[in-house]
């Protein structure tokens, strides 16, 4: 990656009024800023994809990526997100704090004009050095009456007040782009509590059906008991059975309300506010068979925690222009004009006019090494931020690899757990298929009970992990994009 090194040279990066350009004749000291350029070689994130039924492919992403899962709710729900979400409404009042500072600072470029009035009754100190020119005068009090203006403007011959407005400006570029990068993360965590709520209440459903069979399965073997076909120990085991799924439904129910008012929260909702609009159980949104992931030579653009560290760079590296131009003299015009009489009618005349103008030359000479130290430390920032820059553009490669290799990884397992859904599904029918018969005991379809509910469960749980690494690789891609936005 090629980084901006402390290098004093001169260039305007942002727009001061015309007259001071021409005024000055100078431009800005301090080393220019250039975007850093990205190492890695743009190539293809879907390479090395085994097939599998859902495929990352590289095509335009959709800023509304959350569609892909299919499932009108969750669209509802995330186009609330903006408004409701508290989070994202807190980075909305960081940028305006942020353009407000900026407009402060491009303030400090133009022509500073005051007008002011006054009157005021005057007594002079008799004893005082008034008395050596006028004491007969000083007896009595009298009226002061005036009005008139003052103006200062600094002329930015070293561009101190121009790598400022450029400091500034980058600094709320930062700013919108931590507000993007909340607005990313609670669009993830949105689809991914959404996602994993209807996790839950599948395997509600999953157990409650278990549940139900198992209480088939001890009618049984009460009845077998009864007719003496088998022993007191098959009911137990059967009796046991049934209390064992059943003490797993409070816990999903406590998973299901917990993941609702999650929801609740990111929507900035009270507690068990979102209870009946997510009460309906529905399956859980399943991934599309494509999955657009666009190309790595995006990444920098799309993700906005490292636009956001680009933006803290230029900050730091314009921080050295504002540090160097304080070595260098300060040029100030002023000028004031006042009308100013002891009488009101004295307002009107032309030699009641007072006025000064002339330029004001403010030149560093010692501030014991202030000035100095201050240089080094911006110096030392601006490499700071140049490897934290370095920081989060490696450390999204690896995330981007890492939802990547889940995604695929996932979708794998959950093929495998598939068969064994069916599997069990068989051998638990043969079990009591061959219990009813006699031929075998209880204690095999007890075993084929509790191995199709736990393949079963694990099933639902790999199809809720498919869909949440997919919500977890559009996080680490950067989330909703537009190019300008």
């Amino acid at each position: 990656m090629t980084l901006p090194r402390p290098v004093r040279r001169a260039t305007a990066l942002l727009p001061v009024p015309l007259l001071a350009i021409l005024l000055s004749g100078c431009a800005a000291l301090g080393p220019n800023f250039t975007s850093p350029t990205a190492w890695w070689s743009p190539k293809s994130f879907t390479e090395a994809a085994p097939a599998q039924p859902s495929v990352t492919v590289a095509e335009p992403v959709d800023p509304q990526w959350w569609k892909l899962l299919g499932d009108p709710l969750l669209t509802a729900m995330e186009e609330r997100l903006a408004k409701a979400n508290l989070d994202v409404r807190v980075a909305a009042l960081r940028v305006t704090e942020a353009r407000a500072e900026l407009g402060v600072t491009q303030a400090g470029g133009l022509p500073a004009v005051n007008a002011d009035a006054s009157y005021a009754r005057v007594q002079q100190s008799r004893k005082g050095t008034q008395s050596l020119t006028s004491p007969t005068r000083l007896r009595e009090p009298y009226d002061l009456f005036q009005y008139g203006f003052d103006a200062t403007w600094e002329l930015d011959f070293w561009g101190h007040v121009r790598r400022g407005v450029e400091q500034s400006a980058a600094q709320l570029t930062a700013t919108e782009e931590s507000g993007r990068d909340v607005m990313v993360t609670a669009e993830a965590e949105l689809a991914r509590a959404y996602v994993r709520l209807r996790g839950v209440q599948r395997k509600l459903q999953i157990t409650r059906q278990n549940l139900e069979s198992s209480r088939q399965s001890l009618q049984l073997t009460q009845a077998r008991a009864a007719g003496g076909l088998t022993t007191d120990l098959d009911v137990a085991n059967a009796a046991a059975q049934v209390a064992t799924i059943q003490a797993e439904i409070p816990g999903l129910e406590q998973q299901q309300s917990e993941f609702g008012n999650a929801l609740g929260l990111l929507l900035g909702e009270a507690p068990q506010a979102l209870t009946v609009e997510l009460a309906a159980p529905r399956a859980v949104p399943p991934v599309p068979p494509r999955v657009p992931v666009g190309v790595p030579s995006e990444l920098a653009r799309r993700r906005p925690d490292i636009r956001r560290a680009e933006a803290v760079l230029h900050a730091a590296t314009a921080g050295i222009g504002v540090a160097t131009a304080d070595f260098y003299p300060r040029i100030t015009l002023g000028g004031n004009g006042m009308i100013q009489g002891l009488q009101v009618a004295n307002l009107g005349q032309w030699a009641a006019l007072a006025y000064s103008i002339g330029p004001t030359v403010s030149l560093p000479i010692f501030d014991g090494g202030r000035r100095t130290r201050t240089l080094e430390l911006r110096e030392a920032q601006q490499q700071e931020a140049a490897i934290l820059y370095q920081r989060t553009v490696l450390g999204a490669l690896h995330e981007v690899d890492n939802a990547l290799t889940a995604y695929g990884a996932e979708q794998r397992r959950r093929a495998q757990l598939e068969i064994a859904v069916q599997q069990n599904r068989r051998a638990l029918a043969l079990a009591r298929d061959r219990y009813a018969q006699g031929v075998t005991d209880f204690l095999q379809v007890l075993t084929a009970q509790r191995a199709l509910l736990a393949a079963e469960q694990d099933l639902t749980d790999s199809t809720t992990t498919v869909s949440t690494n997919m919500v977890a690789l559009y996080k680490a891609l950067g989330g909703g994009w537009q190019a300008g936005g």
